[in-house]
């Protein structure tokens, strides 16, 4: 079976970059992986949506690393917040749906 992929646009800010990989070791590239994976799961997140709404994202890379992360929406256009591996209740949320 093919999945096929909808071409996503994301915008990074050069902070969010730098500190995603000296906290987390992610990539921009490895960062934007989950957004493909036909298991992911999305959330809200009302409690950090004061400014602009902001939501969650479960998925997994393409070297099986399970990740979280925190993203906004910006004229159509995935800002990654951040991203970070996921902790044990996380990735319980994902592994309910593979």
């Amino acid at each position: 079976m093919t999945i096929r992929r909808t071409a996503k646009i994301f915008i990074w800010d050069h902070g969010n970059t730098v500190k995603n990989w000296q906290k987390h070791h992610v990539s921009t590239t490895e960062a934007e992986e989950p957004f493909y994976d036909p298991n992911r799961q999305e959330f809200g997140d009302p409690s950090h949506s004061t400014k602009e709404t902001r939501h969650i994202l479960v998925g997994k890379t393409n070297n099986t690393r399970l990740l979280y992360i925190a993203y906004t929406l910006r004229d159509g256009k995935i800002r990654v917040i951040s991203a970070r591996d996921m902790n044990k209740k996380e990735r319980s949320l994902y592994e309910k749906t593979t």
